[in-house]
């Protein structure tokens, strides 16, 4: 689940004096925050790369009560990191030191719908390593020209399937992909 501009930037402010913050702000609506929780349905776990922990966690524990902030917070939240011994927001487990495992581990599992929010690095593992079912866009009618992109350079190609689009009245288009294989070609 990734903010995207319509270029691919998914880069938000607080990170490396990137000159564009909070970008999404002038979207937002609340029709908008409701279909994205929505799109999170009933019960859900979180995957996260540990610069998005770090953000989040100085973040969501801390703000109002809301449909999102309590999802965010009671949801098991599985952090790929070095320093486990420094995670404080919990729920929480470590990934451990091989990332694709621990995944791997996690999906094996009965439990929630796992989602991983901001990290292109291990969306692009995810894809590589077949661990990725779905895609959920919200993408913003701007562009950024600079920025981190949403699927990295060496992204391995595949194809995609659309499962469902949704037009915001701000101008937010709300689309789910889900991963159909190797990338089709003429």
């Amino acid at each position: 689940m990734e903010h995207i501009s319509l270029d691919g930037v998914i880069q938000s402010s607080g990170e490396d004096d990137f000159p564009y913050a909070d970008w999404t702000v002038p979207y937002r609506t609340p029709a908008g925050r409701d279909e994205l929780f929505a799109a999170h349905g009933g019960r859900f776990d979180l995957l996260l790369g540990r610069r998005t922990y770090d953000m989040w966690s100085g973040f969501w524990p801390k703000g109002p009560s809301s449909p999102m902030a309590d999802g965010f917070n009671a949801a098991t939240k599985y952090i790929a990191t070095h320093r486990p011994e420094s995670l404080e927001w919990g729920p929480f487990e470590s990934l451990g030191p091989d990332i694709v495992e621990g995944i791997r581990c996690i999906k094996s599992q009965a439990g929630p719908d796992l989602i991983l929010w901001g990290s292109s690095t291990l969306t692009s593992t995810l894809l590589e390593h077949g661990l990725a079912d779905e895609v959920f866009l919200v993408i913003y009618p701007v562009l950024l020209g600079t920025g981190k992109r949403f699927f990295a350079e060496g992204t391995p190609p595949r194809s995609f399937e659309l499962v469902c689009t949704k037009a915001m009245p701000s101008g937010i288009i709300l689309s789910t992909y889900k991963v159909a294989g190797a990338l089709k070609t003429g």
